[in-house]
C-alpha cells in the first residue's frame, strides 16, 4: 500500500511538474527529456495493463511519445497534456452510458453514502457531464496554445490557470450544491465541505479509476 502511495504520489508530481519542465527545456534545448520520461512511464503502464485495448493504447501513446521526442520535440512535449486531458475526458464521459455507471462523482459519493436520494444521484450524473465538458474545453484550449501560442501562455495556462479553473469550479459547484439541497441532509450527515471531498478523492481516487477502467 505505501509503495503505491509513494509510486502515485511521484507520477502525480511529475504531471504537476510537466508545464514547468517543458519551459525549461525549451529554453535550454533539452526539451525531449520530458517526453521521453512519459514514453517510459506509458510503456511500463502497458506492460502492467491486464486488458489488451489498454496495453495497445498505452504502447501507442509510448511509441508516438517517442518518436515525436526525436523528430518534432517541442510541439509533441506540448501535445501530451492535450492527451491528459483528452483521457479524463473520455473516463468521465463514459460512466454516462448505462452499460458503464454509475457516473464518475457518483462512485465518489457512494463512499461516503452508501444510499441517498434520486435526486442526488441525477445531480452527480449532470456534475459528472460538466466535468467532461470541463476537460473537452480543457484539450481544445491547449491544442490552440500548442499550436499557435507563445511557450510563456502554454506553460501558464497549463501549470497555474487550469488548476485554478478546477478549483473555481470545485467552489461554485460546492455553492451551488448548498443553495439547491438546502433542505435536504444526505442520511443526516449534511453536505460534505470542498477539504473532505478532495480527501475522499486522494484516498479512493486510484480505487475509483480501477474500477472504471475496469467497466
Amino acid at each position: 500500500m505505501l509503495i503505491n502511495f509513494i509510486k502515485g504520489t511521484v507520477i502525480t508530481c511529475l504531471f504537476l511538474a510537466y508545464p514547468y519542465l517543458i519551459y525549461k527545456g525549451i529554453e535550454s534545448g533539452m526539451v525531449w527529456v520530458a517526453p521521453a520520461i512519459f514514453s517510459a512511464l506509458f510503456l511500463r503502464q502497458s506492460f502492467l495493463a491486464k486488458k489488451t485495448s489498454a496495453k495497445v493504447f498505452k504502447a501507442f501513446i509510448a511509441i508516438a511519445l517517442i518518436l515525436g521526442a526525436y523528430y518534432m520535440q517541442t510541439l509533441t512535449a506540448k501535445v501530451l497534456p492535450v492527451l491528459i486531458q483528452l483521457m479524463l475526458m473520455y473516463f468521465f464521459g463514459r460512466t454516462l452510458f448505462k452499460d458503464k455507471g454509475p457516473p464518475f462523482i457518483e462512485s465518489f459519493v457512494r463512499l461516503q453514502f452508501p444510499e441517498f436520494p434520486s435526486a442526488i444521484a441525477r445531480y452527480c450524473r449532470q456534475l459528472t457531464l460538466v466535468w467532461t465538458v470541463f476537460f473537452a474545453m480543457n484539450a481544445m484550449i491547449i491544442t490552440v496554445l500548442a499550436i499557435w501560442g507563445a511557450e510563456f501562455w502554454w506553460s501558464l495556462y497549463n501549470g497555474v490557470l487550469i488548476y485554478f479553473l478546477m478549483g473555481l469550479l470545485v467552489i461554485v459547484e460546492y455553492i451551488y450544491r448548498r443553495i439547491r439541497f438546502a433542505d435536504l441532509s444526505i442520511l443526516h450527515k449534511g453536505i460534505p465541505d470542498p477539504m473532505s471531498t478532495i480527501k475522499t478523492m486522494m484516498v479512493n481516487g486510484r480505487k475509483i479509476w480501477m474500477d472504471v477502467q475496469a467497466r
